[in-house]
C-alpha cells in the first residue's frame, strides 16, 4: 500500500515545467521535494519501508538517485553504492550500456564495493523507459550482487518502463 502522504507531499512539491528539455514536454522537477524536509523524510521513509530487513545495501543512480540512496541507507544504518557515468569513479569497475531516445549511454559500479552475494535496493527518482534502472540491474548482478528490489519517487505511466524490468520488485511512491 502506497503512503498517500508521501505520494501527497510528492504531488504538492513537484515543479511541473513545460517544453523542458524540449517543447511538448512537461517536465516533473523533484528538487523541490528534496528542498522540503518533511517531504524529504517521507518520500525516503515509503521508498525503503517495503524492503526494510531484506536488504545490505542502497545503491543509488547518477544523479538525484545519490541523494536518495545516501539518505535511506543513513536511515537503515546501512552502506550505500553509487551507480555512474563514465570515468568518474577510480578504481576498477565494471559497465553498462543502454539506449536512450537519440544514442546510448553506460553506467558503471565498482564491484569490490560489497561482497558477492549483497542484497541491494535500486533507488532513482523517476522511472521512465527504465533503460537507465534496467543497466543499473544488470551491473547490480553482473557485480555479484542481488537486485532485492527497485523503488522511485515518480514513475512516468505510459512509457514502459516496468516492461524493461521483467520480474522485478518495483515500487513508486506517485505514478503520472
Amino acid at each position: 500500500m502506497k503512503d498517500t502522504t508521501a505520494a501527497r507531499l510528492v504531488e504538492q512539491h513537484t515543479a511541473l515545467i513545460p517544453d523542458f528539455p524540449k517543447a511538448g514536454i512537461v517536465f516533473r522537477d523533484l528538487t523541490p521535494v528534496f528542498a522540503d524536509g518533511a517531504a524529504f523524510r517521507a518520500v525516503v521513509d515509503e521508498l525503503v519501508a517495503p524492503f526494510a530487513g531484506e536488504i545490505d545495501a542502497v545503491a543509488g543512480v547518477e544523479a538525484r538517485g545519490f541523494l536518495l540512496a545516501a539518505a535511506a541507507a543513513y536511515s537503515l544504518g546501512l552502506g550505500t553504492v553509487v551507480i555512474r557515468k563514465p570515468g568518474k569513479l577510480p578504481r576498477e569497475v565494471i559497465s553498462e550500456s543502454y539506449d536512450l531516445e537519440y544514442g546510448t549511454s553506460s553506467l558503471e559500479l565498482q564491484p569490490a564495493d560489497l561482497p558477492a552475494g549483497s542484497r541491494i535496493l535500486l533507488l532513482d527518482d523517476v522511472l521512465a523507459t527504465g533503460g537507465t534502472l534496467a543497466a543499473a540491474s544488470t551491473l547490480v548482478e553482473r557485480a555479484g550482487w542481488v537486485v532485492a528490489g527497485v523503488s522511485v519517487v515518480l514513475e512516468l505511466d505510459g512509457l514502459g518502463g516496468r516492461d524493461a524490468l521483467p520480474g522485478r520488485v518495483i515500487r513508486s511512491i506517485s505514478a503520472v
